[in-house]
């Protein structure tokens, strides 16, 4: 099965959500493709001022995801991912511009400056984000999920932490089913 994780590096809850994804993909034989979705595109001048400096590193790292994507290297990009989450959601450094560059270079790309700092990447990141939001939305954010069979991707699922294995493998065979139901939106609890 096909599956495409629409993120932003910057988000916590999507940082949690692709680990469960990660690990439940080998187990449902699902192979992943990442794409951009952008916090920065969707905020816009609404972004606060404290999440600026990391919603823009954010916006240069997924220059490198299309990029990647686009050159066809998706390990490379879960590499890339994996390393600023590791950093950033895990180990408690602020995502900054030099960050995302030792992740990319810790991934192997060569030459990643160059990606990272070439604004002709910017549409893709555009349209990626569009995707996103042409298969879940409106009113939703990072992370977007599609999955083969959908119609529709779905926003999250949203998750507190990374489940355990038959917990994670449970929502996973909850959350395909459902994003297969055309007429299925969203279930929701509050945080707490």
């Amino acid at each position: 099965m096909e599956a495409t994780y629409y993120f932003d590096p910057a988000c916590p809850f999507t940082w949690r959500t692709s680990r469960w994804l990660v690990a439940v993909a080998p187990e449902r034989d699902v192979t992943v493709s990442w794409r951009a979705f952008s916090l920065k595109i969707l905020n816009g001048d609404n972004t606060p001022e404290q999440y600026r400096a990391a919603t823009d590193a954010s916006f240069r790292a997924l220059r490198l995801v299309e990029a990647l994507r686009a050159d066809r290297r998706q390990d490379t990009v879960a590499a890339f991912y994996t390393g600023i989450g590791t950093r950033v959601h895990a180990g408690g450094a602020a995502l900054t511009d030099d960050l995302v560059l030792a992740a990319a270079e810790a991934a192997g790309v060569e030459d990643a400056k160059t990606v990272l700092d070439d604004a002709s990447w910017d549409e893709s990141v555009r349209e990626s984000h569009e995707a996103a939001l042409a298969l879940a939305g409106p009113g939703i954010g990072s992370p977007v999920l599609h999955v083969d069979g959908a119609e529709r991707g779905l926003h999250g699922p949203i998750i507190g932490a990374v489940p355990e294995r038959d917990e994670a493998l449970a929502i996973w065979d909850a959350f395909v089913p459902l994003s297969r139901i055309g007429t299925f939106f969203e279930l929701k609890r509050g945080r707490g």
